[in-house]
């Protein structure tokens, strides 16, 4: 089993891999303690050779992978690939590209929602991937053979599920379908949190202008904070701790002792003086910089449209064989049963030629949904 360890043969290896049209990617990481996930493991494979490369080993440079990655005449094929992509886009500054990942192309062949490497191995090349090792601890070294098995069959059999999904695509028309989604892999902020925009992952409604402007001022400290330390955020505070700080607004360090959900002795430390500067910050904030409310939309959809799209979906998904989740989301089935012109991706492209169209037609009664024998059909309505 190839191992790299040594610049030199990374070196090589990756002069041999930018020879081929795509390779397959995948990483091994742990992030229980950290912000940042800790790379532990790199594997990689063209339809020729696969390899393994230790990113922990002390005379390896990974310059010369990153560089493949960066390659444009290179595809990079991975399967889910998100959490993969963040490793890389903080290694090097930008997305890797061009990218494919399986999981997406796998729902625009109808092999269901956001599938698994296993079941995707297994129903596309009929392989079976052992996952023992999948929770291992991947920066404790030696690493076994059972690990480097596991960790090698990640890519192997990647290969041969690639092949397959781009010929199953080509033959229904479909690589158009899928270009979208995997451009929008390249977005940089799927891979990073600006902390002034941290607060978004709060969800909480109803708040006054001044506690927005908390609100917005204390998320980001709280990710600053994080990322200074390389510890999760809610490891510096959890998420109630900032709301009830947001409600109280603690004046000094006793009021903020006081709170039920701030640690004992957090008042004293480093980290609280970073929060009250951020607060003080807050009461200076201009008023173009503090978040608008959010605005609220009172309409209900009206329940029997939602459920006559909804089996519209399905009978779409299944008739076309796409998983429903890459037509329509239950965000654009409600917006569709609001408004006929919604900005939403089920009313564009060839979504709309799929569903969209028919879903608007639905909607105002110009089709109709009729059982068949067990299945749903659809009935054009006259007049």
């Amino acid at each position: 089993m190839h191992i790299v360890t040594q610049t030199q043969d990374l070196t090589a290896l990756c002069g041999r891999l930018a020879k081929h049209d795509f390779v397959t990617v995948d990483t091994e990481f742990m992030r229980e303690r950290t912000y940042y996930p800790k790379l532990c493991l790199i594997q990689v494979a063209s339809t020729e050779e696969a390899a393994i490369i230790d990113p922990l080993a002390a005379a390896l440079d990974l310059a010369p992978f990153l560089e493949l990655l960066a390659d444009p005449s290179v595809l990079k094929v991975f399967h889910a690939a998100r959490q993969d992509l963040e490793i890389f886009y903080k290694l090097m500054g930008k997305v890797p590209a061009p990218l494919f990942d399986t999981q997406i192309a796998a729902m625009a062949c109808g092999h269901g929602d956001q599938v698994g490497y296993e079941a995707l191995i297994r129903e596309v090349t009929g392989a079976q991937v052992d996952k023992g090792s999948r929770f291992t601890d991947w920066a404790k070294r030696p690493l076994s053979d059972k690990q480097l098995t596991y960790a090698l069959g990640d890519v192997t059999h990647l290969v041969d599920a690639y092949q397959a999904l781009i010929t199953e695509l080509e033959e229904k028309g479909r690589l158009e379908w899928i270009h979208a989604e995997m451009t929008q892999l390249n977005d940089p902020t799927l891979y990073y949190t600006d902390p002034d925009e941290a607060w978004r992952r709060i969800k909480v409604r109803n708040l006054k202008q001044r506690d927005r402007a908390l609100l917005k001022a204390v998320a980001a400290w709280r990710e600053r904070e994080a990322i200074a330390r390389d510890t999760p955020r809610n490891r510096v505070m959890k998420d109630d701790g900032l709301m009830e700080i947001v409600r109280t607004k603690p004046k000094d360090a006793q009021e903020l002792a006081a709170l039920r959900a701030i640690p004992s002795g957090f008042e004293r430390s480093r980290a609280a003086t970073a929060l009250f500067d951020a607060l003080a910050a807050a009461d200076r904030m201009d008023e173009g910089a503090i978040p608008p409310a959010q605005k609220r939309d009172d309409r209900s959809a009206p329940a029997d449209v939602l459920e006559l799209l909804r089996v519209l979906l399905k009978r779409q998904s299944e008739m076309h064989r796409v998983a429903p989740k890459l037509l329509a989301s239950a965000a654009d089935l409600e917006a569709i049963a609001l408004n006929d012109e919604a900005d939403v991706p089920a009313l564009s492209g060839w979504r709309r030629e799929v569903f969209g169209e028919m879903a608007l037609k639905l909607k105002h009664g110009r089709i109709a949904l009729a059982l068949d024998r067990g299945s749903v059909r659809l009935i054009d309505v006259q007049g």
